[in-house]
């Protein structure tokens, strides 16, 4: 900060000295030549800023003398004035991105989208609607300007580069979103991330544009690969066939959805939830929200329309049908771990 109030102040003080030569050319032209003042001033600036037009009137020796004089005055001033202002834009760019690399310090538990193209800006705006924090990592510039302007946290660089991951906090988010435009990158960033996490969880989504790149892509270690394509398919048809469930769902999961999030919530140790049933702590009602899943942790085993009377245990993620705000009820009195908690 201190450098950068430095040069402002240089170059307020370089523009005074430009306007003191051009005082004094002006002066020295009228002295020298016999000139009028506004041919005087005139030469004075042309001088100046070396723009290179003809002489208003032909000089003396002396007056040459004074223009070469002057010539040089000007061109070293403009010099200096000019890498004050390159100081200061490159001071203020480095000050931003420390800025940046601090705001995405503090976050953990965060995702990280790699590529900034209509599925990445759309996957952002779902993350904002959703209350989630996330780190874009694009390297284009116009791309950098948006995200600016929008006030996302945001790495510039080559998502494919190790360093590149570790600035976008990678090793302390909970997931990674590949939509790069290539495959064969989104390949090598899975690669990438999978060796820089070092067998610590992080789960891995990525899209594909060829049905080939399915498996490279999950054995590159990509937990799900989603054909933006295929599901447009069988969104259409799904249109078609069941149009009043389509409807429903839209309602339902829709990134605008009305009332309504379908929601994992997991169940930790110690919490009301652990060893209990969802009748026997009353779900529906002490929750105004539906559990229309169940995936549990000791099989791996899916139950849809959970049976009521089967207990809970910790680890096992229910699949909630409940508002926002519900859901961070669920999540706080019911999943999170509490000493002191019990049935009311």
């Amino acid at each position: 900060m201190g450098s950068q109030t430095g040069a402002f102040r240089e170059i307020a003080l370089g523009t005074v000295a430009v306007a003191a030569l051009l005082g004094l050319g002006a002066a020295g032209y009228m002295l020298i030549e016999g000139w009028s003042p506004m041919d005087a001033v005139y030469m004075a600036g042309i001088t100046l800023t070396t723009i290179g037009f003809g002489e208003v009137r032909p000089l003396s020796p002396l007056g040459q003398v004074f223009t070469l004089g002057l010539a040089f005055g000007g061109i070293g001033t403009f010099a200096f004035i000019a890498s004050r202002v390159v100081q200061i834009l490159v001071t203020t760019d480095a000050l931003r991105q420390r800025a940046m690399q601090r705001r995405i310090d503090n976050l953990s538990g965060h995702y990280v989208i790699a590529g900034y193209g209509r599925l990445g800006q759309r996957i952002a705006r779902d993350l904002v609607a959703a209350g989630r924090d996330f780190v874009v990592v694009d390297r284009r510039d116009d791309r950098a300007v948006q995200l600016e302007a929008e006030g996302f946290a945001f790495v510039q660089d080559d998502a494919e580069e190790e360093t590149t991951l570790q600035a976008a906090g990678l090793e302390r988010a909970a997931g990674l979103v590949l939509v790069l435009p290539q495959d064969a990158a989104n390949v090598f960033v899975a690669l990438t991330a999978r060796e820089l996490m070092d067998g610590r969880e992080l789960f891995i989504v990525a899209r594909t544009n060829e049905q080939t790149s399915q498996r490279k892509l999950l054995r590159a270690g990509a937990d799900k690969v989603i054909s933006p394509l295929e599901i447009g398919a069988d969104r259409i048809a799904q249109t078609i066939l069941r149009p009043r469930v389509d409807r429903f769902m839209e309602k339902v999961l829709g990134v605008d959805a009305l009332d309504f999030d379908l929601e994992e919530v997991t169940v930790a140790a110690g919490s009301l939830l652990d060893g209990r049933s969802l009748s026997e702590v009353d779900f529906r009602r002490r929750f105004q929200a539906v559990v229309v899943g169940v995936l549990r942790a000791a099989t791996g085993e899916w139950q849809f329309n959970p049976d009521a009377q089967s207990p809970l245990a910790a680890g096992d993620t229910l699949i909630v049908l409940a508002s926002a705000e519900q859901i961070r009820k669920i999540r706080d009195e019911g999943a999170r771990a509490l000493p002191t908690m019990g049935i009311k």
